[in-house]
């Protein structure tokens, strides 16, 4: 069988639960006869390397650190360092979905926010969901979407090291949202992306017309840019590590080499390679073997 490693994360700052997951996870190695850990940061990251992984270890990892404020991976060792990253951006990449921020400058955000809820958990088709809340935006004027830009969009922690090493070490960075280009053009520039897809919304020169242009980039089309993205190395998906964290998301984070679920809805937590619910987005690249060293801040 393939080799894997059993890597984990945790906060600098908490070296008790450090302690804690070297212990219990620690343990899981000891009972099948493995080396101490090699760490891959102090007091941050280490992991072990598994020459073959039984259907038990899952289980008894995810156990072992169930009740600690850590994130863990269990990764083939083969093909570990992503060539393609593929990220969704809105509460992913930034710190805001962008369409409800938008809605508070018309004064209707906690209605657009509990359709984007909805949207996100998969109770509702992606498509006809977002054409609902930008209709309800028209005759929003044009200066909104700067104002929200400006005075609510932030990286989350971690984006753009995340970004700038994989760039750094030969991998394409790829921006696919379900939101706007006015945002994902920004933001990819902000965070080292080498591309930015997203739709488009629609205006009269003044004010939104309620609009967006079709076709509308959701699901399946964020599945087929990943598809496209690899085949311009020559490769399948499987080059790719893809993140995410609402069901739009789902079918590029199961296609992916690495499917990475962040702070994501439960439907996307269970079917992702991995999960990170405590870290920042540097997480994604200690599960990739990178050492803090190597990391581009």
């Amino acid at each position: 069988m393939t080799a894997h490693a059993l890597v984990f994360v945790a906060s600098p700052e908490d070296k008790p639960a450090y302690r804690e997951a070297l212990l219990m996870l620690g343990r899981v190695a000891l009972n099948r006869k493995l080396p101490p850990p090699e760490v891959l940061s102090g007091w941050e990251s280490a992991q072990w390397i598994y020459d073959s992984v039984d259907g038990e270890l899952r289980q008894e990892a995810a156990a072992a650190v169930a009740e600690l404020p850590v994130d863990w991976a269990l990764v083939p060792v083969e093909g570990r360092r992503k060539k393609l990253l593929i990220a969704d951006m809105d509460s992913t990449i930034i710190n805001v979905e962008c369409l409800d921020e938008l809605a508070d400058f018309a004064g209707i955000k906690a209605e657009i926010a509990a359709i984007t809820e909805r949207a996100m958990r998969g109770e509702l088709e992606f498509e006809p969901a977002l054409r609902e809340r930008v209709g309800k935006l028209k005759g929003l004027a044009l200066d909104a979407l700067q104002r929200t830009y400006d005075e609510r969009v932030r990286l989350n922690p971690g984006a753009a090291t995340l970004v700038k090493t994989m760039a750094a070490h030969g991998a394409s960075c790829v921006l696919v949202s379900g939101g706007f280009t006015y945002f994902t053009s920004r933001v990819a520039e902000l965070a080292g992306f080498h591309r930015h897809f997203a739709n488009t919304l629609l205006d009269d020169g003044s004010v939104l017309t309620g609009e967006v242009k079709e076709p509308i980039l959701g699901r399946a089309a964020k599945l087929q840019h990943l598809v496209e993205e690899a085949k311009l190395g020559g490769a399948t998906p499987r080059i790719a590590l893809a993140i995410g964290d609402g069901a739009n998301d789902l079918s590029m984070i199961k296609a992916a080499g690495l499917g990475v679920a962040y702070r994501a809805k439960p439907l996307v937590a269970a079917e992702a390679d991995a999960k990170i619910d405590y870290m920042s987005l540097e997480a994604a690249l200690f599960f990739q073997g990178y050492r803090r060293g190597e990391f581009v801040q």
